[in-house]
């Protein structure tokens, strides 16, 4: 039934979200301020060590800074409690003391029909399950022994068998109180204007319940005993409850499982999903009788933020992989994408697993690449081309790809990515990047020389020297950032949305600033000293150490805790400002060294040195500001 905005209002502003949560969660008591309507916790979406996971009851929203989920206390109970809408608000209208509104009856009387289909599908299930232990079922176990599946296994996933009759299930939910067109309904029957007498859809199959996100039966998967059956495997049709594309065989257990950090994996089908859940992985699903969809993409990403796709390695699995990437590429968004593992060839999940060991699975998992590079082997597959004709449909089919994706920051570093590998794909083996133009370049006969003047492929050289000189560790300019942010913690308060778009090169300063904003935005109050004890606490002690002693060997003065905060200040706009500079020029510098690799001429030679002798100046330029460092109590400088 529709509810009106003013009711749905109410029930929140009675009711604090954390409230809510709070059911399912634990909060962080050293984060949280409950003063303030400010909890925080780890997670329930995906699983996870540092609290990320914000309720904010002054918005009466929640939102998870790792994995991205938001809303409110609708959408909580809905996605991670399992209940439908209408229930959802029926149960929170209960515990904030607004009366429900009157009823629709016809919409009353749907729902009423779609929760009894439950009911007949459990007797359904259950029929099954007493068929494959009965002497009727024994072929159906044999077979079962024969794939490896255990005992324990044919219970956890409540597998039956059904019989091969044409009336034995459509008797056995008559004498229930079941009728006809309940079991139409529930896609038990085969029935029509030409058929006289419905009968039992499913006949001498081993049956597969499937379920929905709260574990409650709504289809089932059988596959045939009869070698001559004209299908090998058969899925329950389409009804109010079973929607294939928006289903996933083992999602309920996935989901549950992948909240405790176990990875997603995709399989193809119901037997492979049994066997990697034997070899430990809890949180394997599969499509059910249909290719990915995007309905499919969004249901795995609420469980993880890269799920792998498991695939076969003959031919038909590689054509089914780029069928795959097409319908994902365009739904990527940051922090949001797949990776791609791909099976020896002739083998499934299931056939790994049984003959070399869940060993061999969990490699298999374990060396699942990006998604990038499952596109680029797919396209470079059949090796270099030998023509330039081949090079450029080669290129064209990587841009075609790249075109699709939506989001135009993971758009840009694809692009990016794919043209830095295809320079390397295209140079000859035994020469170093941009050698290959240098001759070219020399030879030219409009080039003019310039004594002293490097080669093309010297300066390509050097630049990528120039930028992995501040990219191993923690730059200068990184630590002098982090060490004012620790020192006074107000100047991070200042502007967190400011700090939130900084792009840092070293893997453990882009770590350390996301712990550090995380713990002032969670304690605005949070003093130096404390601010250090936290990042101590989260390992961060030898790197901070390494900080100091790197700056106080530089000369760099503004680094103690005793420095005025308006000098601290100074200090840190300033190497904010230089650093955002020097990351919009090293920008500029890859696209100069692609400019110039592609086609060499003396304006983008030019265009190359002008933007290195840039970078050299900005990384040489210090705070040179009149008054800076006078509160601190140095002196002027002198002439």
């Amino acid at each position: 039934m529709r509810f009106s905005d003013t009711f749905l209002e109410e029930i929140r502003q009675r009711l604090p979200i954390s409230q809510v949560v709070g059911e399912y969660v634990q909060w962080d008591r050293r984060k949280s301020q409950p003063a303030r309507g400010d909890y925080w916790a780890c997670c329930p979406f995906h699983g996870e060590k540092t609290p990320s996971f914000h309720a904010d009851d002054r918005r009466g929203r929640y939102h998870c800074f790792g994995c991205g989920v938001s809303g409110d206390h609708f959408r909580f109970l809905t996605e991670h409690g399992g209940l439908r809408f209408p229930e959802a608000v029926e149960k929170l209208a209960a515990e904030a003391g607004v009366p429900m509104p009157a009823r629709d009856a016809r919409a009353e009387k749907q729902d009423r029909e779609r929760a009894s289909l439950y009911d007949v599908m459990e007797l359904a299930a259950s029929y099954f399950e007493a068929a494959l232990a009965h002497n009727i079922g024994a072929r159906a176990r044999g077979y079962l022994a024969q794939r490896g599946v255990s005992h324990a296994s044919q219970s956890r996933f409540r597998i039956g068998f059904a019989p091969d009759s044409r009336n034995g299930l459509k008797e056995h939910l008559a004498a229930n109180g079941v009728a006809g067109e309940q079991m139409a309904a529930a896609g038990l029957v085969v029935h029509g204007e030409r058929i006289a007498v419905p009968y039992d859809r499913f006949r001498n199959r081993v049956m597969f319940p499937i379920t929905d996100f709260r574990g409650r039966v709504i289809a089932f998967g059988g596959r045939a005993l009869d070698p001559q059956a004209r299908a090998k495997y058969l899925n329950s049709p389409e009804t109010d409850l079973f929607h294939k594309r928006r289903t996933l065989y083992n999602g309920h257990m996935a989901q549950k499982n992948a909240r405790n950090g176990q990875p997603v994996v995709v399989m193809e089908g119901y037997l492979d999903v049994i066997a990697g859940d034997a070899a430990g992985f809890g949180a394997c699903v599969a499509p059910l009788g249909t290719a990915l969809s995007e309905e499919h993409m969004a249901l795995l990403w609420r469980m993880s933020d890269q799920p792998v796709l498991c695939f076969d390695g003959d031919g038909a699995g590689q054509r089914a992989m780029a069928r795959t990437t097409e319908i994902v590429l365009p739904l990527l968004t940051p922090g949001k994408s797949v990776r791609v593992a791909t099976l020896p060839e002739g083998k499934d999940p299931d056939d790994l697993i049984r003959e070399q060991g869940a060993a061999a699975f969990v490699q298999l998992v374990e060396s699942a690449v990006p998604l990038s590079d499952a596109v680029w082997n797919l396209e470079t597959a059949g090796g270099v081309p030998g023509t330039p004709e081949g090079r450029a449909a080669l290129e064209e089919r990587l841009a075609e790809r790249v075109r699709t994706i939506q989001n135009g920051t993971i758009n840009r570093h694809y692009f990016q990515a794919f043209n830095e590998r295809l320079k390397a794909f295209f140079a000859p083996p035994d020469k170093a990047v941009g050698g290959s133009f240098r001759g070219k370049w020399r030879n030219s006969p409009g080039a003019k020389r310039h004594s002293g003047r490097p080669a093309v492929g010297e300066t390509l050289r050097n630049s990528r020297l120039l930028r992995a000189a501040s990219g191993g560790g923690v730059t200068s300019r990184e630590a002098v950032i982090l060490t004012a942010l620790v020192n006074h913690p107000r100047l991070a308060q200042a502007q967190i949305e400011r700090l939130a778009q900084v792009e840092f090169s070293s893997p453990v300063a882009r770590r350390m600033l996301s712990v550090l904003v995380d713990q002032v935005t969670g304690k605005p109050s949070i003093s130096g000293a404390e601010l250090v004890l936290a990042l101590q606490e989260q390992g961060f002690g030898p790197d901070m150490e390494r900080m100091r002693a790197m700056l106080e060997k530089q000369g760099v003065w503004q680094i103690g805790a005793e420095i005025d905060e308006s000098d601290a200040r100074t200090g840190l706009n300033h190497a904010l400002a230089l650093h955002y500079k020097s990351v919009e020029l090293n920008r500029e510098l890859k696209a100069a060294e692609l400019a110039l690799g592609q086609a060499p001429s003396e304006e983008s030679f030019e265009r190359l040195r002008d933007i290195q002798n840039q970078i050299t100046s900005v990384d040489g330029t210090e705070a040179l500001i009149e008054g800076f460092g006078l509160p601190s109590g140095r002196a002027a400088p002198s002439f």
